[in-house]
């Protein structure tokens, strides 16, 4: 399945309530949630997720109610070594 990060803004949000949201994204059957890295002082939160495409990535946040500033698919990655796809 493809890999695609997010990128969301918290507004008013709480640590409590960020990881609220972080274990409602993990317990999720339509997607799986990777990495989830939040940010309170500038309240940005930023997921990793793998979806069958975009366009079913896009209707489960939709789903959940879930806006997002942005949301990228990536292609490749590495973790020290040389580029791999991202598959």
């Amino acid at each position: 399945m493809p890999l695609y990060l997010s990128q969301h803004t918290l507004a008013c949000l709480t640590r409590q309530g960020a990881d609220a949201l972080a274990q409602r994204f993990l317990s999720a059957d339509a997607v799986k949630t990777g990495r989830i890295l939040v940010n309170m002082v500038e309240g940005k939160m930023f997921c990793e997720f793998r979806a069958e495409s975009r366009e079913v990535l896009e209707a489960w946040l939709k789903s959940e109610g879930m806006h997002f500033d942005w949301l990228l698919r990536i292609e490749w990655l590495t973790s020290g070594g040389p580029l791999q796809p991202a598959v």
